[in-house]
């Protein structure tokens, strides 16, 4: 090396640390994430050079819709975002919001009481006083809501086994411990932390109790899911309190679709879109992801992502095949499923009955992984053999329930 070399390398450096500085000032306060996403010539490493010039750092790479996650000063955001767009390179500049996905899908229970445990005869009195007769329940292991879709139909020919009808969870992670769980998680993915890709468990219950709708294990006790011998991965997008970005949902979903899994359940919602979301949706459908996503419990317009129509949209029903009152509504649901009091896996043990469209969702998930068990291979597949066994429910408009409620004995 040039004996000048070395000094100029070293004042380079020194610049560009400088320029850093004054742009990430150490006592710049509050900071924001921002998605920069590139236009489709643009290369990954031209798209990271021309985010990582406004931005204090690179949070994470978002391929599939060719953006880049940075992190700077709030109050440099208006000018940087103002920056970027003035390049032709960028085609979209979004904030990187930070929301709670839980609160717009999952119901409080109908009764205080529905939140502990009960006994045969206990939840007997309960159901009296609600105003309804006791059910004969012939096999206890089935919450009414696998009842519901018939899924042991489905069981003499298929249980949801091999590895092409695996479903991701995209939640809050999912507790493998639980004995209904045992052995069924069989990989995962922490978006929240690109340091801790592997601490994917459960810390706030919601993905737990959705795992058991799907696939709780056929062991005698408990519950047993629509589809008991399908495997799971544990994408966790939310922490212990439900919230998370848009950016770090989309970076779970890029990672189901890169794996090759073909079902993924969204339990989740937002009462605002994301166009950097759209996009991901959309990537991941033609990448042959089937997304099947809550309506959202609003009574409302259906949120988001369930609203774009690469999603399937899952509307909830009672036990009395009524259309549940919290439950979103518009012409983008595309069916509706048992979502009142289901009973599933405790995060910390035991079970426990939860109410929402995110309870719902998870019916239809499992019954989408069986149809990809019996070689539905591609989303349209998947839909089309889910819409030929869904049958409309009597006094409900289609707004309210889509194509109705799906026969697990009429998939074919």
């Amino acid at each position: 090396m040039s004996p000048f070399r070395l000094p100029l390398v070293i004042l380079s450096a020194l610049l560009a640390s400088t320029a850093r500085a004054q742009f990430c000032p150490l006592d710049a306060g509050e900071t924001i994430q921002k998605i920069v996403a590139c236009k489709p010539e643009v290369t990954t490493a031209e798209c990271r050079k021309l985010a990582q010039s406004v931005g204090c750092s690179v949070v994470r790479e978002l391929p599939s819709i060719n953006a880049i996650v940075i992190e700077l000063p709030a109050f440099k955001a208006d000018g940087a975002t103002a920056k970027l767009k003035a390049t032709f390179k960028v085609d979209l500049v979004e904030t990187d919001k930070k929301i709670n996905w839980l609160k717009a899908v999952t119901a409080a229970p109908p009764v205080p009481a529905a939140q502990f445990e009960f006994g045969d005869v206990a939840r007997d009195i309960l159901k009296k006083i609600n105003g309804l007769k006791p059910v004969a329940v012939a096999d206890p292991e089935q919450p009414w809501g696998i009842r519901r879709v018939n899924a042991a139909a489905s069981w003499t020919s298929t249980r949801g086994q091999g590895e092409g009808a695996a479903i991701a969870i995209i939640d809050t992670g999912i507790t493998r411990s639980h004995p209904d769980l045992a052995g069924v998680v069989i990989g995962g993915f922490n978006a929240l932390d690109p340091k801790k890709p592997d601490a994917w468990d459960d810390d706030q219950g919601h993905g737990s109790h959705v795992a058991g709708t799907i696939a709780g294990r056929r062991d005698g006790k408990g519950v047993v899911g629509v589809a008991p011998l399908a495997k799971l991965y544990a994408v966790k997008v939310l922490d212990s309190e439900g919230n998370g970005g848009f950016s770090s949902v989309i970076a779970g979903i890029e990672w189901a679709a890169k794996k090759g899994i073909k079902v993924a359940n969204m339990s989740l919602g937002a009462d605002e879109g994301s166009e950097a979301l759209k996009r991901a949706v959309a990537a991941a459908s033609k990448a042959g992801l089937t997304i099947v996503a809550a309506a959202g419990n609003s009574g409302g317009p259906v949120g988001f992502p369930a609203s774009y129509p690469e999603t399937i949209a899952v509307a909830a029903s009672d036990v009395k095949d009524g259309v549940a009152d919290f439950s979103s509504r518009g012409p983008e649901v595309d069916f509706i499923a048992p979502g009142v009091d289901v009973k599933s896996v405790k995060m910390g043990g035991g079970w426990e009955e939860l109410s929402g469209t995110s309870m719902a969702t998870p019916h239809v998930a499992g019954l989408a992984a069986l149809a990809v068990a019996r070689g539905a291979s591609t989303p349209a597949a998947v839909r089309a053999m889910l819409k030929r066994a869904a049958t409309p429910l009597p006094g409900h408009a289609s707004t309210l329930q889509g194509m109705g409620m799906i026969d697990a004995g009429k998939l074919q």
